[in-house]
């Protein structure tokens, strides 16, 4: 079948070569006269005109349907009518008797030509203008949602992203939360790698880590931290408008991170604990090192080449370091926690009832009393989250000895892989030996050995100890210390704490209950020291 430009260009050719009439031009081809003439008028055909179809059950409705989209224009994105509400909307007011699809191909195509009819009106053309950056001054921060496998979960996680707007070098850093202390570290981590603050704005959503209050146009009532943080590094803020009408106004960091995302995301990472973020960072570093031999916007240059041109336009650094962790004084409950950003952590038993000085930082909490730092956790980003250390309930177990099997310590412990099944074995032997109390005890004595040994020598003591058949702590610690000697390590890093409230008892009773292994050396004589007596005849004598 010939198509109509190439109809077109037979009727032209025949009419030039043979120099036929439209009539005989229009008998040859089969067509009419009016199309020879359009022919020989232009050898473009003309578009072909859209049959007028009568639309009987639409067509009444139309402005009922109408009336609901130009509705929308002023209604809150979330509560605007749907396809499925404009058709129930004509069923119940309109009694009409309309397809569900009739009424959703409608609404796909009007909608837009209303949006459009609306900025016309306005006298607003949709589009975007180019911009043009100077080199060393905007930049633009954002956070992206990323996950992380985290000790085989999958972890909702989040990439904070500071992007040049002149070269597009960009900084990433991954944290367990995008809370201020996050946004901070983020910020503090890219002028570090940058070696300079953008000297001119920095353009940012509405986050909560910044803004306290959203007024009318772009005013805003910051945050007392930000306000601190800002002037110490000499940051100027812009914020962008809220919702869609604002996304445009930081495009570049918008987009990057979706690129970053899927470029050194994919495969998920995985980490044993929440800790391992740091690795992960590392490893983003190096990433961002990379990417300086890429191109963007099909530029010549790429964008290490484009941010050396940068480097020296920078604000400097500011000379004192800035502490973006946030301090607080709680206080210890009887549990032996303390509640920070509604997350609950352990300290040392001893503090229960005394007030602490707690530092959280993006990923971590540091517990000081006094000046001396009794806790180190990583940071809970759940509400009501808890991170439990065994260590902090020791003396309280010793008296409490029957509370060790459901404490909730143990439970973080086996899971952290702190408490492992030679730890396990150990407790057994000892309850199978003494009963449960007093074996207890034994296990929570060998547990405070981990304050002054590593971990690895007080696992390999216990393991010896065990296979000699005793069951006894100081067993334990005299092998331990025989372990980091052969390792070539020190077995003793801190004082030795005070032995709990357990019985003392001597040597032979031990040896008795048969906790140490049988001693088969000779009994100590002392025939070798006669010889030291002036006068051989007193031997044996001397009082």
């Amino acid at each position: 079948m010939v198509s109509r430009v190439e109809l077109f260009a037979l009727i032209r050719r025949d009419a030039r070569v043979e120099g036929l009439s439209v009539r005989a031009l229009a008998e040859r081809h089969g067509v009419h006269r009016r199309t020879v003439r359009h022919a020989l008028g232009s050898a473009v055909p003309p578009p072909r005109k859209a049959p007028a179809r009568s639309s009987p059950v639409t067509g009444p409705l139309r402005a009922a349907m109408d009336e609901m989209l130009q509705a929308d224009l002023n209604a809150p994105r979330k509560q605007r009518h749907t396809a499925h509400r404009i058709w129930e909307g004509l069923v119940d007011e309109h009694d009409a008797t309309i397809a569900y699809r009739t009424v959703s191909k409608y609404v796909a195509a009007r909608r837009p030509q209303i949006v459009l009819e609306a900025r016309n009106r306005a006298g607003v053309m949709d589009g975007f203008v180019p911009q043009t950056h100077l080199p060393g001054q905007d930049a633009e921060v954002d956070f992206a949602e990323v996950w992380v496998n985290v000790g085989g979960v999958d972890t909702k996680c989040f990439l904070f992203t500071l992007r040049m707007s002149f070269s597009g070098k960009a900084i990433h850093r991954v944290y367990s939360s995008q809370g201020q202390e996050a946004f901070f570290a983020g910020h503090v981590a890219a002028f570090t790698e940058l070696g300079g603050v953008p000297a001119g704005d920095i353009r940012y959503d509405n986050l909560s880590s910044a803004v306290r209050r959203v007024c009318f146009g772009r005013s805003r009532v910051e945050t007392d931290r930000w306000v601190l943080f800002k002037s110490a590094y000499g940051v100027t803020s812009f914020y962008c408008m809220p919702g869609k009408e604002g996304a445009h106004e930081k495009g570049g960091v918008e987009g990057e991170g979706g690129r970053f995302r899927r470029r050194w995301f994919v495969p998920v990472p995985k980490i044993a604990d929440i800790s391992g973020l740091a690795g992960i960072n590392d490893k983003l570093a190096a990433a961002d090192h990379a990417e300086d031999a890429r191109h963007i916007d099909q530029r010549v240059t790429t964008i290490g080449q484009n941010f050396a041109l940068e480097t020296p336009l920078l604000a400097a650094l500011p000379v004192d370091e800035f502490d973006i962790a946030l301090t607080t004084t709680p206080r210890v409950d009887r549990y032996a926690r303390i509640t920070v950003r509604q997350a609950l952590y352990s300290v040392p038993a001893r503090l229960i009832g005394q007030t602490v000085r707690a530092k959280l930082d993006a990923e971590e909490l540091v517990v000081f009393h006094g000046s001396t730092e009794v806790a180190r956790h990583p940071r809970m980003t759940t509400k009501g989250g808890q991170h439990l250390v065994l260590d902090h309930y020791l003396e309280v177990l010793a008296g409490k000895p029957g509370a060790l099997r459901g404490a909730t310590a143990l439970v973080h412990a086996r899971q952290k892989g702190w408490f492992t099944a030679t730890h396990d074995a150990f407790w057994a032997a000892t309850r199978a030996k003494h009963g449960d109390q007093a074996g207890t005890r034994l296990l929570i004595e060998v547990l405070l050995l981990h304050r002054r040994m590593a971990h690895a020598h007080v696992i390999a003591g216990i393991r010896v100890t065990l296979e000699a058949g005793s069951v006894s702590p100081d067993v334990v610690a005299i092998e331990a210390r025989k372990h980091a000697a052969a390792a070539g390590e020190p077995s003793t890093e801190l004082p030795r704490p005070q032995r709990s409230r357990s019985k003392v008892v001597s040597l032979p009773d031990r040896r008795r209950d048969a906790e140490l292994p049988p001693d088969a050396r000779p009994a100590p004589s002392v025939e070798a020291y006669d010889q030291l007596l002036s006068n051989p005849s007193r031997k044996g004598n001397v009082s």
